[in-house]
C-alpha cells in the first residue's frame, strides 16, 4: 500500500510543473547529485574519502505568493559507507549500502521577487524513505524524514528555463540502516543537487497582447495594438488617447478631435485650421469673420462691411453697375446713375430720376412726376367729356353715344402719361339712398372699365360713386335733377 502512495506521488510530481512567478504558477525540475552519509558509522558530509553515491531527482513546486513556493521532491539512487578504521567480520560489517527513494513535502522561502536572476531560498519539511530490497537488506522498509530542511541558489536563465543547486538535509526516523545503534543518533544524509527547472503553465491574455490579465490594466486592447508593461496601448504624446487611435500621436490633442491639437478651441485641429491662433469658424476652416459677410477676415480686403450687405469673393459690397453705389444702397442697381437719385439715372435732365419719372424721355417737373405740364387744351377737353357720358336709364351700362367720348378721353390719357384720372358718379334724390349710391358706384366702374379696355392702367384710374350725397342743383325740379345726374372727371399726378 505505501509503494502504491509513493508511486502515485511520483506520477502527480511528472505530470506537473512548478511556479516561478503568478502568472506561471507550477514548475517541474529534473536533477542530478551526490548523496552522503551521517551516522553511527562516521561523518561523510562534505568529506572526499568516501566513494561518490548519486542519485536522480524530479521536483515539483507551486507558487503561493511572492515569497513562498510550496514544493515536493522525489529522489532514487544509493547510499553507502566504509569505515576504513574498523576490521570487518561476518557479524560486524565496517561498511552498509543500500538503494533507496525519497518523496518530501517541503515549505520554501525565498529572499528575492519572483522577477529576480538569483533567488536564494530555504525550506523545511517531511518526508518518506523508501529502502528497496536489495543488496543486504532482506525486505523493504519505510522510514521518515523528519525533519527534511537545507537552502539552494535559483538563477534564472530565461521566462522559462532556471539552473538550480540545492543542499538537502534528511534525518531519519529510525537509528539502524547503517547496521548500528552506537550512540542513539539517528542517521541523516545529504544530498548535493544541481539540475534544470521549467516554468511551464499558460498565462491567462484575453486580449492577445502579451501581458498577463492580472497585470493587464488594460484588458480590451484590440488585437495587434502595441501596448506598456501595464497592458495598456502606447500613448506617446501623453494626452490619454492612445497611438492607435490618435490621428497626431505626436503632439497632444483633445478627444473630440481623434487626439489633434486645437490651440483656438474653434472644433478644428490646428493641421486644419488656417487661422490656428484665433478662433474661428468651420465654415471658413477656423477664421474669423468680423463683419459676418462669408468671407474670412484673412481673406477679406473690404474689412467692416455693413450686416446683410452681399459681397464678392474679396469682401467688398457689390456694386452691378460701377456707378460707386454699392447695390444695397442702390436703388437702380443694374443702371449707373448718381448719388443725389440714389444710383439712378435722369434721362430726360428734368430733376427726376427715371425711377421715379412717369415720363423719362419728355423733360417734365417734379410736380407732375417728372411728366410735361398737361395742356390747357386737353383739360378743357376733359371737362367738356364729361358732360358727354350718357347711362341707360336706371342702368350702369354705357349708351353707345359715349363711345366716341370716352376714345377721345382716352387718347388724352396716352399723350399724358403722368396724369392720373378720378372718375365721380352723382345721381339725383329719385329712389333709396342705397340704391342711388349703388348705381353711382356701378356706372364709374363703367367708365373705368372701358378705358382700360382702350389701354389704359388701371393704376392711373379710381371710380368713386357719391350717389345723391352732392347735388349742384335742387333735386325739386325736372332741370335740377338733370344736372345731379352727372359724372365728373377729375386729373391729378
Amino acid at each position: 500500500m505505501k509503494k502504491i502512495i509513493i508511486l502515485c506521488a511520483l506520477c502527480v510530481a511528472a505530470l506537473n510543473t512548478y511556479s516561478q512567478t503568478d502568472e506561471k504558477k507550477w514548475n517541474l525540475g529534473f536533477h542530478g547529485g551526490l548523496i552522503q552519509y551521517n551516522g553511527d558509522r562516521g561523518n561523510g558530509f562534505y568529506q572526499t574519502d568516501q566513494a561518490a553515491y548519486a542519485f536522480g531527482s524530479i521536483s515539483l513546486s507551486r507558487y503561493l505568493s511572492r515569497h513562498f513556493d510550496g514544493s515536493i521532491f522525489f529522489t532514487r539512487g544509493e547510499l553507502g559507507y566504509i569505515d576504513h578504521d574498523v576490521v570487518a567480520t561476518p557479524d560486524a560489517p565496517n561498511s552498509f549500502l543500500v538503494r533507496h527513494n525519497t518523496a518530501n513535502l517541503v515549505l520554501r522561502f525565498n529572499f528575492t521577487g519572483p522577477q529576480a536572476i538569483l533567488r536564494p531560498y530555504i525550506f523545511a519539511g517531511v518526508g518518506t524513505i523508501w529502502y528497496e530490497k536489495v543488496y543486504k537488506i532482506k525486505h523493504e522498509r519505510f522510514e521518515f524524514a523528519v525533519p527534511a530542511f537545507g537552502g539552494g541558489l535559483t538563477i534564472a536563465m530565461g521566462p522559462i528555463v532556471s539552473l538550480q543547486l540545492q543542499e538537502t538535509f534528511m534525518y531519519t526516523s529510525t537509528d539502524n540502516i547503517d547496521y548500528m545503534k552506537a550512540n542513539g543518533d539517528n542517521d541523516m544524509t545529504l544530498y548535493h543537487t544541481a539540475g534544470l527547472t521549467f516554468n511551464l503553465g499558460r498565462k491567462q491574455d484575453e486580449d492577445k497582447d502579451g501581458v498577463a490579465d492580472k497585470k493587464d490594466e488594460c484588458l480590451a486592447t484590440p488585437m495587434g495594438v502595441a501596448v506598456d508593461a501595464k497592458g495598456c496601448p502606447l500613448d506617446r504624446d501623453g494626452d490619454a488617447i492612445a497611438d492607435y487611435i490618435d490621428a497626431c500621436a505626436d503632439v497632444a490633442g483633445i478627444a473630440s478631435l481623434k487626439g489633434c491639437p486645437d490651440k483656438d478651441l474653434d472644433g478644428l485641429t490646428d493641421k486644419e485650421d488656417r487661422c490656428p491662433d484665433i478662433a474661428g469658424s468651420v465654415e471658413l476652416k477656423g477664421c474669423p469673420d468680423s463683419d459676418k459677410d462669408g468671407i474670412a477676415d484673412i481673406d477679406d480686403k473690404c474689412p467692416g462691411t455693413k450686416s446683410g450687405y452681399k459681397v464678392d469673393v474679396s469682401g467688398c459690397t457689390l456694386d452691378n453697375d460701377k456707378d460707386g453705389i454699392v447695390n444695397e444702397e442702390d436703388r437702380c442697381p443694374e443702371i449707373a446713375g448718381i448719388l443725389a437719385f440714389r444710383g439712378c439715372a435722369d434721362s430726360d435732365a428734368d430733376g427726376v430720376s427715371d425711377a421715379d419719372d412717369r415720363c423719362p424721355q419728355a423733360k417734365g417737373n417734379i410736380d407732375n412726376k417728372g411728366c410735361p405740364e398737361i395742356p390747357k387744351l386737353d383739360i378743357e377737353r376733359i371737362t367738356v367729356i364729361a358732360s358727354k357720358i350718357y347711362f341707360e336709364t336706371n342702368k350702369a351700362d354705357l349708351k353707345l353715344i359715349s363711345h366716341a367720348a370716352l376714345d377721345d378721353l382716352a387718347d388724352i390719357l396716352k399723350r399724358n402719361e403722368a396724369v392720373n384720372l378720378t372718375i365721380e358718379g352723382h345721381t339725383d334724390s329719385d329712389a333709396d339712398d342705397n340704391y342711388n349710391l349703388s348705381l353711382s358706384q356701378r356706372r364709374t366702374e363703367s367708365v373705368k372699365n372701358y378705358l382700360i379696355s382702350k389701354g389704359i392702367s388701371p393704376e392711373r384710374l379710381t371710380a368713386i360713386g357719391y350717389g345723391e350725397s352732392r347735388p349742384i342743383a335742387t333735386n325739386k325740379t325736372a332741370a335740377g335733377k338733370a344736372k345731379n345726374r352727372r359724372v365728373e372727371l377729375k386729373t391729378n399726378f
